[in-house]
């Protein structure tokens, strides 16, 4: 079957999408998103959409400040990760050791300096076979009784990175490249700072937004996207690019001639950003005969800012195949990566890859992600109507030919 991408309501959508703001979950900007998502999928596939309840621990920056206080006073330009806890009223002074990009190595080598400072890690392109993700440098640093975490970013500008810590237990911040450069610069003995954040708490409820298009068996293909994002720009590329590729695709999935072999389940998640919470949710609460009716899980996450596609197949090697089979420009990149709502389905034993671009492209735009960067203005409408004109078409494959698909591993 062919699926035919109207590339100006593609367009249409993700302005929209952007419009609202970052879509920080919790926030007026996530609502209002969530908001506008359930009457356009309501509008495009004519059918109820299903909501999926997720209680989670809802987390908000009040207040924050980060200063150098030796070698030469300053304020460092910073953001609190996402759950840092607060700090006492009066703030925490610590002394800072660098530890350059936070490998574990880095961080062994220096086990016995850690306790009782911040530990100071850099933030990496994130789509490389090489990449630590933040939360496992957060972690690490926790375990050898840090008492808080620095992470720099990549990008000069006096841009902030921002992300997810992964933990709730000592105060995490987001600075600058040319911060990092500030706490990295005494020669003698450790850079103090003095750190503030006040953050408020409390229990709230997400929703993660469910359309089906029924097909000729009971066998589903899900196709998802991750709608939330963060506050320091528009979210647009992680992960406006994605749901607006989901609508373009559910859409022409509802206006083709007759159903497809298998059925398209069309899943906008949220809290994604803060370790893929919402996807983890729905997935695990599903029982066994629904997750075996799952055949394929096809992630849309940052679907433009580089040369080219790449398909994430999570150790499935017959997806490998599958990718290869279909003639598309997509490179595939087998071992897992547990870095978008994909990884909550393999993790099941659900055949998952995430679709993305720029990887291995450090050069690309998708450098930007996580900073002030991310913005509508960044995004070509040309490579986005492509890429959502690939997706389309890997997606009317695997509905097409069931037997592309190998039966789950468990």
């Amino acid at each position: 079957m062919k699926l035919n991408i109207d590339s100006a309501r593609l367009r249409s959508d993700l302005t929209t999408l952007c419009s609202f703001g970052g879509r920080f979950a919790g926030s007026t900007s996530e609502l209002q998103a969530r908001e506008f998502l359930k009457q356009r999928l309501a509008a495009i596939t004519h059918s109820p959409i299903t909501i999926h309840q997720v209680p989670y621990n809802g987390w908000a920056r009040e207040s924050w400040n980060l200063k150098l206080l030796t070698p030469k006073s300053r304020t460092l330009h910073s953001h609190p990760l996402v759950r840092s806890p607060s700090t006492p009223p009066n703030g925490i002074e610590a002394e800072v050791i660098d530890l350059g990009r936070g490998t574990l190595e880095d961080f062994d080598a220096h086990r016995q300096e850690i306790p009782g400072r911040f530990v100071l890690v850099r933030h990496e392109y994130m789509f490389s076979t090489t990449h630590i993700h933040r939360r496992v440098k957060y972690a690490w640093a926790l375990e050898r009784g840090a008492a808080g975490f620095l992470i720099g970013c990549h990008l000069p500008g006096d841009l902030v990175v921002t992300g997810s810590s992964g933990g709730e237990e000592i105060p995490a911040f987001g600075i600058s490249r040319e911060g990092a450069a500030a706490l990295a610069a005494t020669a003698n003995g450790y850079p103090r700072i003095h750190a503030t954040v006040q953050s408020r708490t409390a229990v709230r409820n997400a929703e993660n937004l469910i359309a089906e298009i029924p097909g000729q068996t009971d066998q589903w293909i899900v196709i998802c996207a991750h709608y939330d994002g963060h506050d320091l720009a528009q979210s647009a590329i992680d992960n406006g690019t994605g749901v607006a590729a989901g609508l373009a695709i559910a859409g022409a999935l509802a206006a083709a001639d007759k159903p497809p072999r298998l059925g398209a389940r069309v899943i906008f998640f949220t809290i994604e950003e803060w370790g893929l919470l919402g996807s983890r949710a729905y997935v695990d609460a599903l029982s066994e005969v629904e997750r075996h009716k799952i055949s394929l899980v096809v992630n849309l996450d940052s679907l433009v800012g580089g040369s080219k596609l790449t398909a994430l197949t999570s150790g499935f090697a017959e997806l490998n195949r599958f990718v290869a089979s279909t003639g598309l420009p997509i490179a595939t990149h087998l071992p897992m990566m547990a870095n978008s709502d994909h990884y909550n389905f393999a993790r099941h034993g659900i055949p998952s890859l995430r679709l993305v671009s720029g990887f291995n492209e450090p050069e690309s735009d998708l450098r930007y992600l996580l900073t002030s960067g991310d913005r509508l203005e960044r995004i070509e409408p040309a490579e986005l109507t492509a890429a959502t004109k690939i997706a389309a078409s890997l997606v009317a494959t695997a509905l097409a030919h069931e037997s592309h698909i190998a039966p789950h591993q468990r």
